[in-house]
């Protein structure tokens, strides 16, 4: 998945993910899947003025009645539907385990790897094995020429090194993979990405502040203990464990920053071999792409030039032994999910507890659920499309996704800041978008990964080589545009600007979001207003930069760009702020993108509902049994998606890093922008949710 792919969500699947497992819960059966339902009239807290705080008076009873669990680092109208997803995944995965005779291929495949992820005791017993052959590999390096085999072998047994993420690869040292050309969307090239920094962002090693401070001191503590079970001394441990930190700290210094990375000018970067070599003439690049079988390019995408320049001073001024403790550790973090009980717990104890709040672990069922999701996900996928999502489902949401597009044609002709020449080129664009809805319609082979009841370590690692060299093969190749980067029980969406496509698993398509049972008022506000989203992203600060077909070109007139720019700025300026409850500040620029998304999706879906409504002659001020009006309940199924509590470790760590708002802004900041809500409502020029200067794009 390439980092300008725009998702609803982002990344805060991964931050709520807390792992290990208590004696206790060994013998727990999972809960029974909880009932999905859509917003109730009855939700709201009356004790709040709509027009002072609207998402407090949506949500404000929910976070009452449902406090975060105690494994869970953020808790929303939304977790209910993850823990119905994960127990029909567990549910198939366990029967896929049970059956002994005429399973398929893909049955022994996701039946083999829950077995062999939910055997606590023979993890135990085989993974000190398994990582200890391991590290001896990076012990025995004897010069620096060598570190390219171990990284290559490092990166083919633990997940990541082909998704470049928001603000690096998470991977160490480089990332590489294949990606759209910027300038010919038809074919996949090369691409290296920074990478290195096992903190979440650039930011968590180059702050000052007091919390910024005390988290790094705990990161040492952690690399040590975790240094200090595979077997180094506490004196050796915790000397390795600064040497660590400054060399990560070294290359966060080097990477280039969140902010900037969203340009794609500012990484669109190609060269050839021997200039990506002069780069960093110390690491063989040629070397590392014979290990991972790259093909042969002429050109190479190198997101980030000095990054890798940097790489080469760190690689000079570093003696060797300082490379394999920054090997060594790396191999335990990126492993540690798979290891024995005392590494689960102590990778949950810093990155679960001390970074994003968690107070107690996550069952084990769950973490193996999201683990075969990650690495089967096609192969389980598909028993989830048969339970979770009939042919009529796909068929109304398909519909839905039809009319959002019609609502953006409409919305586009009757802007009066866009000349009619550029307003004819959005409209190509627009219709040339890819709708893909549920899930592929051609399933990933998965035939050549050897999947066994036995090693869990093995597993992951068969997985990760194997979707490893899945991506680089796609190097010198046209781009298949049907291909999806989500699996169909993700609850979460996607913008793809370079394959102009939008993408809505199946996952993501159930209550709260959407019913075939719910009115459309409802499913507009919540299901529409996701579809909404993706679709604005092709026309967001980023995705205005992409043509129809991919291509990274400027196809606006320089006075429609200025037009958009000071539009645009309105967004990030409201968007940026101080939230003192968590000692940070928001940066509009870096959310930027999402909140255009936000703000230019409710639009649409609430244009789509109208032409709905109209069609069968009603109107959106009308009101139902409920007394409520559509418009009314167009809006309440809007925030009601949005209604999530977030520890402050968590809402930190996703201000500093993540390009989505926090969730109260994705709703308040959005909804008094529109004159339609304030009407709804009856909400006057003076109140909260009545902005003076409204800030509109789309």
């Amino acid at each position: 998945m390439k980092f300008f792919t725009k998702m609803l969500f982002g990344c805060m699947a991964a931050l709520q993910l807390a792992s290990g497992q208590t004696q206790s819960e060994k013998t727990q059966q999972p809960p029974a899947p909880p009932k999905l339902q859509h917003f109730e009239p009855s939700q709201v807290d009356k004790s709040v003025d709509p027009c002072t705080d609207f998402y407090q008076y949506t949500c404000g009873k929910f976070f009452k009645e449902n406090p975060i669990p105690p494994d869970q680092v953020v808790w929303g109208t939304a977790s209910p539907l993850r823990l119905w997803n994960e127990t029909i995944l567990r549910e198939t995965l366990e029967a896929a385990a049970a059956k002994k005779q005429g399973r398929t291929a893909n049955e022994q495949k996701i039946g083999d790897y829950w077995t062999a992820c939910m055997d606590e005791t023979a993890i135990n017993k085989s993974a000190p094995a398994e990582i200890k052959a391991e590290l001896a590999r990076i012990d025995a390096i004897q010069n620096k020429s060598q570190l390219v085999d171990a990284l290559a072998r490092l990166q083919s047994l633990v997940p990541g090194s082909w998704v470049p993420d928001d603000n690096e690869t998470e991977t160490a040292m480089l990332g590489f993979t294949a990606a759209q050309d910027y300038d010919d969307a038809s074919r996949e090239i090369p691409q290296f990405d920074q990478a290195g920094m096992s903190l979440p962002g650039r930011d968590f090693y180059l702050r000052d502040d007091p919390r910024s401070t005390e988290i790094r001191a705990k990161f040492v503590t952690h690399v040590a203990e975790m240094l200090k079970l595979a077997g180094e001394s506490e004196a050796q441990a915790n000397a390795n464990a600064k040497t660590v930190l400054a060399m990560e700290t070294e290359m966060a210094k080097n990477a280039m920053d969140n902010i900037k990375r969203r340009d794609p000018k500012n990484v669109n970067n190609k060269m050839p071999l021997a200039k990506l070599q002069a780069l960093t003439p110390d690491f063989n690049f040629r070397r590392y792409l014979t290990l991972v079988k790259a093909p042969d390019s002429e050109l190479y995408l190198v997101t980030s030039p000095d990054f890798f320049r940097g790489l080469e001073l760190i690689l000079q001024s570093r003696p060797l032994e300082d490379w394999k403790t920054y090997l060594r550790w790396s191999l335990l973090h990126y492993s540690s999910p798979t290891l024995s009980e005392p590494f689960v717990q102590e990778n949950w104890n810093f990155y679960a507890k001390t970074l994003s709040g968690a107070k107690q672990i996550t069952p084990r069922w769950r973490r193996c659920v999201r683990a075969a999701d990650r690495d089967l996900g096609e192969a389980l996928g598909q028993a989830y499309v048969e339970r979770a999502f009939p042919p009529k489902n796909k068929q109304e949401t398909t519909e839905m996704v039809k009319a959002i597009e019609k609502a953006l044609d409409q919305d586009i002709t009757q802007l009066t800041w866009m000349t009619p020449v550029t307003k004819q080129k959005a409209k190509e664009k627009l219709h040339l978008i890819l709708d893909k809805v549920g899930y592929p319609d051609k399933w990933r082979d998965y035939s050549t990964v050897k999947i066994t009841p036995s090693s869990y370590f093995e597993n992951v690692a068969a997985a990760s080589k194997f979707e490893l060299n899945r991506w680089i093969q796609k190097i010198g190749k046209p781009v298949d545009r049907y291909e999806w980067t989500m699996t169909p029980p993700t609850i979460n969406a996607y913008y793809d600007p370079q394959m102009n496509t939008i993408n809505f698993p199946a996952g993501i398509l159930q209550p709260p979001f959407f019913d075939v049972k719910q009115d459309i008022a409802i499913n507009f506000g919540a299901a529409g207003s996701v579809m909404g989203h993706e679709t604005t992203h092709g026309f967001d600060d980023e995705g205005r930069k992409f043509d129809g077909h991919g291509n990274l070109r400027d196809w606006w007139t320089p006075e429609d760009a200025k037009a958009y720019e000071e539009r645009a700025k309105c967004i990030s300026d409201e968007y940026t702020e101080e939230v003192p409850e968590y000692g940070v500040k928001t940066n509009g620029l870096l959310t930027l993108g999402e909140d255009t998304a936000d703000n230019g999706g409710i639009n649409l879906a609430l244009i789509s509902l109208e032409n709905t409504l109209q069609s069968q002659g009603k109107k959106v001020d009308a009101k139902g049994d409920d007394g409520l009006t559509e418009s009314q309940r167009f809006f309440f199924g809007y925030a009601n998606n949005w209604c999530s509590q977030y520890r402050p470790e968590v809402a930190r760590t996703a201000i500093l890093t993540n390009p989505h708002s926090l969730p109260r802004f994705r709703v308040n900041n959005v909804l008094s922008n529109m004159p339609e809500f304030a009407n709804a409502f009856g909400c006057k020029k003076g109140q909260p949710m009545v902005h003076e200067k409204a800030c509109r794009v789309w």
